[in-house]
């Protein structure tokens, strides 16, 4: 009985990978991929913040995971046409057309996201929206740099070698590290805050803990 499970289990998970990626679903797929890697982006960046004895919680941070997961969930539907819009005006995967969808991503879709981000989550944390543009001003531009860094080899391999209805899933993979740094570009000032709050632990090894009193302060 145990070896028919296995094949079983097996054929029921490709049929619901082909059944995500049907072109009927894609956009729901696309939509919640991107809502649930920046939610793990935010989790890995979180784990970092306790190992480095920063972080803003004395407890792990469902709310703002919950903020990112809402704000990629926003993001997917216009990662899902943008890449349609590419597609379909851009179809060749020659070196000349790839550079060309590159630089449109670049120059158009990064700057989106990124003010969809900041501003999203920014408001997602009860800020007024001026606030949030200031943000935006103030943080873009190391993200910008960083995504010159990560994105252009990354969209190289996505125009040329992978096939379109896997485009968002294996940008939203990269994104993982790409999430990584969002997420701490977002809250670095936060842990700037706590790290002067922080008292050493009992041999100084990194296992401090905020005051609580302070922590509130923060959020």
């Amino acid at each position: 009985m145990r070896g028919t499970k296995l094949p079983h289990t097996l054929n029921v998970l490709k049929a619901f990978w082909r059944g995500c990626f049907a072109p009927k679903n894609l956009l729901l797929t696309n939509t919640v991929s991107s809502g649930i890697l920046l939610g793990v982006g935010d989790c890995i960046q979180q784990k970092i913040e306790r190992w480095r004895g920063v972080h803003t919680y004395p407890h792990y941070d469902w709310a703002r995971t919950g903020r990112l997961f809402t704000v990629g969930l926003i993001a997917g539907p216009p990662h899902h046409f943008f890449y349609i819009f590419l597609d379909k005006f851009y179809p060749r995967t020659d070196a000349k057309t790839v550079f060309k969808k590159i630089m449109i991503d670049q120059i158009i879709a990064a700057p989106f996201f990124a003010f969809i981000f900041f501003t999203g989550t920014g408001l997602l944390e009860g800020k007024m929206w001026k606030d949030c543009l200031e943000e935006f001003k103030q943080k873009f531009p190391a993200v910008y740099l960083f995504d010159w860094c990560l994105w252009p080899p990354s969209q190289a391999i996505n125009f040329m070698w992978v096939p379109s209805q896997y485009r968002v899933l294996y940008v939203n993979a990269v994104t993982v590290i790409w999430d990584v740094f969002l997420s701490y570009t977002k809250h670095y000032d936060q842990e700037a805050k706590v790290g002067k709050m922080v008292a050493p632990g009992k041999h100084g090894t990194g296992d401090e803990v905020p005051a609580a009193a302070e922590i509130k302060k923060l959020t």
